[in-house]
């Protein structure tokens, strides 16, 4: 594998659209919902946003913020509440699981934690063949073939064939479940937090093997992380989630550099600098994140908002829009404020740091 860098160039067509897309879960009693007062935890509310061939798409947010839900939701691990899913312009939302074996055989996930997704009974190559077997007509020897392959492309060798994940490290039972993802060369791969809980020494290689991975097999992946340096380094266009809510999207290059919405701002300056002399100041956003089952009126931010502009924010929802209509952009933020707004305090902030 290797080869030229993967640039924004490489990017193709549409391949997943996601419309207004909600998953609100609904645990309140019977009694509840017979007298009208359910209360729903409302975990993805009005996603929208498209992720195109060969694309990665960073999700990022705190803990709690709806990412995990919102990728399980797009592979119909979880029925949407709302909205519309198509993938290569097919509707695939009310799709039945009879009707899903095309879709789940392009369209594969890695978690957080591989030993809660490798069977420990059985060996690697059994992991490996399964989907094969499901989504695939190869023969066994085919199969065996394609194993090989795989355990070649992860960097495992094919001893590894007849191993069991306790006999595996961290990082390489990670490898694994990333080869079983790609194992019937699917178009989209939903990366779950796929890093966090490898050691700092491993997490480099598992990034650098999945960018290799990305650009030899030409798949899109949807990338979950509350981490932006990782999203930094992989993705192509970069989505803020706060409270089951998108607050910015946009490209790499435009996320990380100003203007940007309040929250993506507070969320980059906790981000250490890699140069010493450079003093840091990091934005603290007052009170905790509110609870998804009593969001706050107006803007989900506003509770916790450090230029909110008063009554207005508590009275009306923004929409996602264009941060600047005269360019030729994709850059948008759900905020009531302005371009020169976000720039102007911005400014403030860094003539006036201890402020």
């Amino acid at each position: 594998m290797g080869g030229e860098k993967h640039t924004t160039n490489d990017i193709g067509e549409s391949l997943l659209e996601v419309k207004n897309i909600s998953k609100h879960f609904d645990d309140s009693s019977l009694i509840d919902r017979i007298f009208g007062s359910s209360n729903p935890v409302k975990a993805v509310n009005g996603v929208s946003f498209e992720i195109h061939e060969s694309e990665t798409l960073g999700i990022v947010g705190e803990s709690g913020c709806g990412k995990s839900t919102l990728g399980k939701t797009l592979l119909k691990l979880l029925d949407a509440t709302s909205g519309t899913i198509r993938f290569r312009d097919q509707e695939v939302t009310s799709r039945s699981e009879r009707n899903l074996q095309q879709f789940r055989s392009e369209c594969q996930v890695v978690f957080q934690n591989p030993d809660s997704s490798l069977n420990p009974k059985k060996t690697i190559y059994s992991t490996l063949e399964r989907p094969l077997k499901l989504f695939t007509d190869l023969s066994p020897e085919e199969r065996e073939d394609r194993i090989i392959q795989l355990l070649e492309d992860v960097d495992l060798g094919i001893e590894f064939a007849s191993r069991y994940p306790a006999e595996l490290s961290g990082g390489e039972k990670q490898r694994v479940a990333i080869a079983r993802a790609f194992a019937a060369n699917p178009s989209f791969i939903v990366l779950d937090e796929p890093v966090s809980a490898l050691d700092v020494s491993v997490q480099a290689s598992i990034l650098q093997l999945l960018e290799e991975l990305r650009d030899e097999y030409n798949t899109s992946y949807l990338f979950i992380s509350h981490d932006l340096s990782v999203i930094n380094y992989i993705c192509d266009r970069v989505a803020i989630m706060y409270l089951g809510e998108i607050m910015e999207v946009g490209t790499k290059a435009e996320i990380f550099e100003p203007p940007y919405h309040p929250y993506t701002r507070a969320l980059l300056s906790s981000i250490p600098s890699t140069d010493p002399s450079e003093k840091m100041t990091r934005i603290r956003l007052d009170g905790d994140v509110p609870s998804p089952r009593n969001p706050p009126s107006g803007c989900p931010f506003q509770t916790r908002c450090p230029q909110k502009i008063g009554d207005e924010c508590e009275a009306k929802h923004p929409q996602l829009r264009e941060v600047d209509p005269s360019e030729d952009s994709q850059h948008r933020v759900s905020c009531l404020l302005d371009k020169s707004d976000m720039m102007s305090d911005i400014n403030q902030k860094e003539n006036n740091p201890d402020n």
